[in-house]
C-alpha cells in the first residue's frame, strides 16, 4: 500500500497525502475525500482526528468519533487514510479502527516520555509511521524520536518536514530551514521524508513555491491540507485549499529525478563537482591560516590583558563582508551566518592560547 513511498522507484512520482486539517462532520470529511479522489492526484487521505491547540478554548477536534467518517471515506475512494497520534489511547483507537498509518505530531516528537508511550503502543504492529520535526530546530530530538520507534520493532518510518518556530519570523508560520531536513536526510538515507508546505507557509497563496523547493531537494513528496469550503474552516482556514486546486497545484509541480543515467550529463557533473572539491579544499587551507592568525592575537591580547570579545571589530567584519559578499553574489544571511561561525571558531582558538 505504501511501497511507493517507503520503497520508491527512480521514476516513481512524489507520494501525495492530502484530506482536511480537522474533520469536522461526517459529510465534509466523505466530500472533501471523495473530491481528493477524483483528481488522480492523491495516494493517502488525512484529517485531524485529536487537535493540540496552543491556548484553550479552541476547537481541539471531535476525537475518536471521526474515526469511522475516514474509514468509510477509505472504503468509497480506495485510498488509505493517516491520522496524528499523541498519546498511546490514541495509537489504540486507530488501529481498532484500521487506520492505515500515524504520524507523530510536532509537539509530540518534542516529548521523549510521549513518543516513547507511542512506540510501546506500537511495539509488535506492522504499520507505517511518520515523525513530524519538533517545533523547535533541535535535530536529536526528531532523531531520537525516530530511533525509539525503531527500537520498538517498527520498520516503516519516514519523516515529515512541517517547519520550525523562529522568533522574528515573519515569511512563513514555521520558518524552513532547509539545511536542517536536508542534513536529516544525509544521516538517514534510508528514511523517506515529506514535506509539510501547510504549516510552513500558514496561508494558501505560498503554497506552491515550498513543494516545489521540496521536490527539487528531492524529498519523497508532500503532505498538503485540503478542504471543500477552506474559508469556513474549524481550524487553519488560511492553509487550505480546496481539492480541486489541490490537484491543479500538484500539476503544475515540476518532477525531478536524483540523478541520470545520460552520459554527458554525468560527465559535465562530474567536473563541475571536482571544480566544487578543489574549491572546498582551498577554502579550508584559507581559514586554517586565518585561524593562526587568530591565535597569533590571542597571544597577544593575552600578553596584554585584553579580552577576547572586541564587539568593534566584530561589527566591522561583518559590514565587509556583507559588502563584498554582496559583490560577488551571495545573499547578506548567508554572509551574516557564515562570518557567525567563522568567528566564533576564532573565539574558539582564542580561548585555548588564553588559557594555555
Amino acid at each position: 500500500m505504501f511501497d511507493k513511498l517507503f520503497n520508491r522507484q527512480p521514476n516513481d512520482k512524489p507520494f501525495l497525502i492530502s484530506g482536511p486539517c480537522s474533520a469536522e462532520t461526517e459529510a465534509q470529511v466523505l466530500e472533501t475525500c471523495q473530491r481528493l479522489a477524483a483528481t488522480g492526484k492523491v495516494q493517502a487521505l488525512r484529517a485531524g482526528i485529536w487537535k493540540p491547540r496552543t491556548k484553550p478554548g479552541g476547537f481541539e477536534g471531535v476525537g475518536a468519533k471521526g474515526l469511522p467518517w475516514l474509514k468509510k471515506a477509505s472504503e468509497l475512494t480506495g485510498l488509505p487514510v493517516a491520522v496524528e497520534v499523541a498519546t498511546a489511547k490514541h495509537v489504540e483507537d486507530c488501529l481498532a479502527f484500521g487506520v492505515d498509518l500515524v504520524w507523530v505530531g510536532a509537539r509530540t516528537t518534542g516529548n521523549p516520555f510521549s513518543v516513547q508511550e507511542i512506540a510501546n503502543a506500537l511495539r509488535g504492529v506492522d504499520i507505517p509511521v511518520l515523525v513530524k520535526n519538533p517545533i523547535h530546530p533541535e535535530l536529536e530530538l526528531w532523531v531520537g524520536a525516530i530511533e525509539r520507534l525503531q527500537k520498538a520493532g517498527l520498520k516503516q518510518v519516514g519523516m515529515i518536514h512541517r517547519g520550525f518556530s523562529s522568533y522574528g519570523n515573519t515569511d512563513f508560520r514555521n520558518a524552513p530551514m532547509w539545511h536542517l531536513p536536508i542534513e536529516m536526510k544525509r544521516r538517514m538515507p534510508e528514511l523517506p521524508i515529506l514535506n509539510d508546505p501547510s504549516h510552513i507557509c500558514g496561508r494558501r497563496d505560498t503554497l506552491f513555491a515550498v513543494a516545489q523547493q521540496a521536490l527539487d531537494l528531492d524529498f519523497d513528496g508532500t503532505m498538503i491540507e485540503s478542504h471543500i469550503d477552506p474559508d469556513n474552516a474549524w481550524s487553519d482556514a488560511k492553509q487550505q485549499i480546496t481539492p480541486e486546486v489541490l490537484g491543479q497545484l500538484i500539476t503544475n509541480l515540476v518532477w525531478r529525478h536524483e540523478t541520470t543515467d545520460k552520459a554527458e550529463f554525468l560527465t559535465a557533473l562530474a567536473g563541475l563537482r571536482e571544480q566544487i572539491n578543489n574549491l572546498d579544499a582551498e577554502m579550508m587551507q584559507l581559514l586554517g591560516r586565518r585561524m593562526a592568525v587568530a591565535e597569533k592575537i590571542g597571544q597577544y591580547k593575552k600578553d596584554n590583558d585584553i579580552t577576547i570579545l572586541q564587539t568593534a571589530r566584530l561589527n566591522e567584519i561583518m559590514e565587509r563582508s556583507k559588502r563584498q559578499g554582496a559583490q560577488v553574489g551571495l545573499t547578506e544571511d548567508f554572509v551574516e551566518r557564515y562570518m557567525e561561525a567563522v568567528h566564533l571558531e576564532s573565539v574558539t582558538h582564542q580561548e585555548r592560547v588564553m588559557n594555555s
